[in-house]
């Protein structure tokens, strides 16, 4: 509802369709009228050709399952995309990036500025400060929230990662539970927590003897996501076919 807030309020863009999952109840209701714009014409559908038919990008928050459908309907079509979905197995995500490649789409985790510019200061601290600091990433969100550990905190561990030059596969550690000895030296830990309405929030520390570095970022509403994405849909639009990321739409 934010996004279609943001873009059909936006004179350089015009909301031509709206997907729904099959027997959801906003079925047919106006796509304006639920985002609180008021009416524009465009009936919520559970059909992605029918509500896809006269974009030139499509932006997709859903399932994987889903996702992975839309995109290759966009793929086969020609058609832009901007995706947030989460959740994705290993083998999901092979097969997204495969897809997508025949196209000008931006995938990302989170659409938020602040947390893409996080991300960049991250790998910058992770390859200022070395292998002298233990990298700890915690994650709070609502308890609703379906995947866990967050798309975004893999994000944070994987541009740790990349400034500390390791193989996020094989150093992150996601649970730590009764005698599992004293922390290995390359581990990136995520912990996460669950509860409330929160919308989303964290933080990752540099820890090091006699000090610790700790960045954060907490969201206070879905508003700053759903500005992202506007950017990244006027962005990627008449680009040259490719997976990009939001430090691409940023130019960061």
């Amino acid at each position: 509802q934010r996004i279609i807030y943001y873009l059909s309020r936006d004179d350089g863009i015009k909301v031509v369709g709206a997907k729904e999952s099959e027997k959801h109840p906003s079925l047919g209701i106006d796509a304006g009228i639920l985002a609180g714009v008021g009416e524009i014409g465009v009936p919520i559908s559970d059909d992605i050709a029918e509500s896809s038919l006269g974009a030139d990008v499509i932006v997709d928050f859903s399932s994987p399952k889903s996702t992975l459908l839309n995109a290759s309907y966009a793929s086969g079509e020609g058609k832009s995309m901007v995706i947030g979905t989460t959740g994705f197995t290993d083998k999901e995500d092979s097969e997204l990036k495969k897809t997508c490649r025949a196209i000008p789409c931006v995938i990302s985790a989170n659409m938020s500025i602040g947390v893409n510019v996080m991300l960049e200061a991250t790998r910058i601290l992770a390859q200022a400060l070395g292998d002298d600091y233990d990298v700890e990433i915690t994650e709070t969100h609502h308890k609703h929230k379906v995947d866990s550990p967050s798309g975004t905190a893999l994000m944070i561990g994987q541009a740790a990662a990349e400034g500390l030059r390791r193989d996020f596969r094989k150093v992150a550690r996601f649970e730590r539970h009764g005698r599992i000895g004293e922390r290995k030296s390359q581990e990136i830990g995520i912990q996460s927590v669950r509860g409330g309405d929160v919308v989303g929030e964290h933080t990752v520390m540099f820890l090091g003897d006699g000090e610790r570095i700790e960045l954060t970022h907490r969201a206070l509403s879905r508003d700053n996501f759903a500005r992202g994405v506007l950017r990244a849909v006027k962005w990627v639009y008449g680009k040259p076919p490719g997976i990009y990321s939001m430090k691409d739409v940023l130019e960061l």
